[in-house]
């Protein structure tokens, strides 16, 4: 069994990685330090947005991130509500850019 990072520290590292890209982010909401779910808000800033939330593929261990609503930015907010609502230590993190760069596909930000 390997050992995961935190919740907290995972969302400090993202967020350092996006201030180095120039792409600005905040935490809308803080979850439970340890182990919070974590979901991603990217808004193109045209009223369009797309949030990714973290998939576990049971057959081959790997993490992956997979968009949970994409759309109007009103839409994707209310998705992330409903999320919220089931989960109240979900971390919400919440960027702007308007090449829709979130850098989640980059190594080391799916585990």
């Amino acid at each position: 069994m390997s050992a995961r990072l935190t919740a907290d520290f995972w969302v400090r590292a993202y967020l350092t990685r996006l201030r180095l890209a120039d792409i600005p982010a905040f935490v809308t909401a803080r979850g439970d330090a340890t182990a919070g779910a974590v979901l991603v808000k990217c808004a193109t800033l045209d009223g369009q947005a797309r949030a990714f939330q973290r998939s576990f593929d049971l057959m081959t261990g790997a993490r992956a991130w997979v968009p949970l609503a994409e759309g109007p930015e009103a839409g994707v907010d209310a998705a992330i509500a409903r999320q919220r609502r089931f989960d109240p230590d979900l971390w919400v993190i919440e960027l702007e850019d308007r090449q829709g760069r979130t850098l989640l596909d980059e190594p080391g930000l799916s585990e």
